[in-house]
């Protein structure tokens, strides 16, 4: 199994997609020979520093530049489908025939141009497999590769991608793969119920995180934590990107509920979106101006520090109803890790890690005064933050450490040239 194993995203580097960095960091660290495409540039101004340390090559399908480059990559791409057909015409005839029955969608028709040129990409390095790491365009790509090529590929379901995707096709995508890689029971269960979906091909792989650099700070369940109940507010945190399924409204709600009984609650928002400027309004619109900050984009050592300062850490996720729910969000396994009491809501894979009154504390999603009563409980009794936080840190370092994770799952990428020469 000498060769590369080629990884395909939608857009690299972006600075919500933390989990995606920290898993092509760490299977280059169990030495898996990567090569990296992204289907578009990110174009955000703030990039994460661990970047820097990827090693492997990145190329992109469609890259930054005038009409120029988009001249040339579609020449690139005329010429890829060209070879394809002449090398063998019978396969693929058969793709187009395919793309036409099943999949006569302009996205569609994209993703298989897309397909050509990454197919012979892959084979000028030499590729043995292609993953995906998102269940929808970037798994498409991947699909429409083997398609072409034969060339095996898997792919990963997380949120979003997993269940805003078609049944019907995201189920042939499934039987088509090698594998597949989910990051929750819950996304595992959703698979599962697929029409044609082979149960033994679906692997639980939670992401995991980095517990020795998310960790408590000196002191953080000491004595001095749990005195004075009264004397300071209670300092919130949320992290997560400003949209709906992120439930900030519902979180403002609480806020101002805990507050007008008598609590003193002040929350942190680290994240940017297309919300914010409805939850600006909605902020001063519940007298919470001087209790809520929206402190945009941060790096990873920047919420690694915001951590730190915090109280409490608050995830109010919904179900949207178009189905989109958050799966585990990483942010709230990193707040776990670094020792914070949690509130969150019942969606997706978010209990398989928040166990009521043991590691966190949980409401239904959409609740307000209920996640207001949480609230509550934990402001006026640190004793109990300080064991949840506790017992957080033990959750995350025993089930979802980053470097356990990933040695559990390198394996499926195959082992380095270098094991096998051995």
């Amino acid at each position: 199994m000498s060769g590369t194993v080629g990884y395909l995203t939608k857009r690299f580097p972006r600075l919500s997609e933390t989990f995606i960095l920290d898993e092509i960091l760490g299977l280059e660290e169990c030495g898996v020979s990567l090569r990296l495409y992204a289907l578009a540039h990110p174009g955000e101004a703030v990039v994460q520093p661990d970047v820097a340390r990827v090693a492997s090559p990145l190329v992109y399908l469609h890259p930054p530049g005038g009409w120029r480059q988009g001249a040339a990559t579609a020449r690139a791409t005329v010429t890829a489908h060209c070879r394809l057909l002449a090398r063998s015409p019978r396969r693929y005839l058969g793709v187009l025939g395919y793309l036409a029955w099943k999949r006569h969608h302009l996205s569609s028709l994209r993703h298989f141009a897309e397909a050509g040129r990454l197919a012979l990409l892959l084979e000028a390095e030499d590729a043995r497999h292609l993953h995906a790491a998102f269940a929808h365009g970037p798994a498409s790509v991947a699909h429409f590769v083997h398609l072409l090529t034969g060339l095996p590929f898997s792919f990963s379901a997380h949120a979003k991608d997993l269940y805003l995707s078609a049944p019907d096709l995201l189920g042939r995508k499934v039987a088509a793969a090698e594998f597949v890689l989910v990051c929750s029971e819950s996304a595992a269960a959703a698979l599962r119920a697929l029409p044609g979906a082979g149960g033994a091909k679906i692997v639980l792989a939670y992401h995991g995180v980095d517990t020795a650099r998310f960790r408590p700070p000196v002191g953080r369940w000491g004595a001095s934590v749990i005195a004075d109940p009264g004397a300071s507010p209670l300092r919130l945190l949320a992290v997560g990107r400003l949209v709906e399924k992120k439930g900030y409204p519902i979180l403002l709600e609480a806020l101002a509920q805990a507050r007008a009984a008598g609590h003193r609650v002040e929350l942190d928002v680290i994240g940017v979106g297309p919300q914010l400027r409805a939850l600006d309004a909605r902020t001063r619109a519940l007298g919470l101006s001087g209790s809520v900050r929206f402190l945009g984009a941060r790096t990873h050592q920047e919420v690694a520090a915001a951590y730190l300062q915090a109280d409490a850490f608050v995830q109010a996720s919904v179900v949207l109803a178009d189905g989109d729910r958050d799966g585990i969000p990483n942010s709230l396994l990193e707040a776990m890790a670094t020792g914070l009491p949690v509130v969150a809501t019942t969606v997706g894979g978010i209990p398989e890690v928040v166990i009521h009154g043991q590691t966190g504390l949980l409401a239904a999603p959409g609740d307000s005064a209920a996640l207001a009563d949480l609230l509550a409980t934990l402001a006026t009794d640190r004793d109990l933050r300080r064991q949840l936080g506790r017992q957080a840190r033990e959750r995350v370092v025993e089930s979802f450490d980053r470097g356990g994770m990933i040695r559990a799952v390198s394996p499926l990428f195959g082992r380095p040239a270098a094991q096998e020469a051995a």
